[in-house]
Parts: structure tokens; sequence; C-alpha cells
């Protein structure tokens, strides 16, 4: 019995770390899919997925080194999970795509996001130097997208934030039916490395 007690902690353990992202301590996707589910289809319209890319990251990390690169990525999603407050939780999905899901009314959500624009975009101090950060962020609610299907959603964040980092232009991107809908190429999203369409500047590609 003890052994079989100690093996149901041990494997708790390792579950419970599954869910977290080792670097930066958020959610990781696992954890993240299943908190931004429950909470499309218990919140509906007041629901909100962000999905954030951190631009040049790829430049950072050659110039300045992993070391840096990391520490940028700690920081930005400290930022991140201070914005989501109490309102939902802030994840790291992969490499430097960060995300969050909270409940937040329409009426609010364009000053949410540039409260998150300007918060991201302030320069970061690292080991005494400063070094400037820009993030590509997308927005998307069952509101807008009239579906509460997570990938769904979740495309239609993407698929915003490819359209941001593409552009350039403003602040975010709030998601319509046309960024969910948006196809693939070889696999990956208009923006990401393998696609031709619209394709970034090199010092950006990841």
């Amino acid at each position: 019995m003890t052994g079989w007690t100690v093996h149901a902690i041990a494997l708790h353990r390792r579950l419970a770390s599954a869910r977290r992202d080792p670097l930066t301590g958020l959610h990781a996707r696992p954890g993240y899919v299943q908190h931004a589910t429950r909470r499309l289809n218990r919140h509906g319209d007041k629901a909100m997925l962000v999905f954030l890319d951190m631009v040049g990251f790829k430049a950072v990390n050659d110039r300045l080194g992993h070391d840096t690169g990391n520490a940028l990525i700690v920081a930005v999603a400290e930022r991140l999970e201070q914005w989501v407050g109490d309102d939902g939780i802030a994840a790291r999905l992969h490499g430097d795509e960060l995300a969050a899901v909270l409940t937040c009314p329409a009426a609010d959500r364009a000053q949410r996001l540039e409260q998150l624009h300007y918060l991201l975009h302030q320069p970061v101090d690292i080991d005494g130097q400063a070094v400037d950060v820009a993030v590509s962020i997308g927005a998307s609610s069952p509101s807008d997208l009239h579906s509460r299907d997570y990938t769904y959603v979740l495309r239609g964040a993407e698929g915003a934030m490819y359209e941001h980092k593409r552009e350039r232009t403003g602040l975010y991107r709030i998601a319509t039916p046309k960024h969910a809908d948006e196809p693939t190429v070889n696999g990956r999203r208009l923006g990401r490395t393998g696609t031709t369409a619209h394709p970034l500047a090199a010092e950006d590609s990841r």
C-alpha cells in the first residue's frame, strides 16, 4: 500500500509539473486548453482568447544570446500574467508564443487590449541593458466568431495575430470569421515559416 501511495504522489507531481511551463511558470498548452475550453463554454460571449507572438525574437537570440532571449520571454510572461490578473489565466504555448484566456465584456475589450499592448512594449532591463520588446497581438471571442468551439476561436486569435504581425499597423487585431477560416499553407497559417503568401521580413522569421 505504501508503494502505491508513493507512486500515486509521484505521478500527481509529474502531471502537475506537465501543466506548467518550466521556464515561465505559466500554464503549458494542455492546462491552457482545458481552462480555455471551460471558460468558453461557461462564459460564452464574455470570454476572450488572446494569442501573442514576440516580433524579432530570433534576432534577439542571435545578437544577445539565448540567456537574454529566455529572460525576455520570462519578463513578457510576467507582464501577461499581471495583465490577466484574477480574470483568467496566461500560458506559454510554444517558444515565444504566449496566450491568455479571460472573462472580459465586449465593451471593455478595446481598453484592456490597449493596456496589454503598452504594458508589453516597455523595454525590459536585463543585466543593466534595456532590451526593446515588440509583440503582435490577436484576440477573439465567441461574440465575434459566433462559436464557442475552442479550436475555432483559437484559430481566429491566431489568424488575427499573424495579420497584425504581417501588416504592423494598429495596436492589436480582433478576429473575425475570416481569420478563423483562413486557409493554411503547408499546414501552417499565413505568415509562419513554410508559407509563401505575405512573407514576413527576414529578421522576424521563426
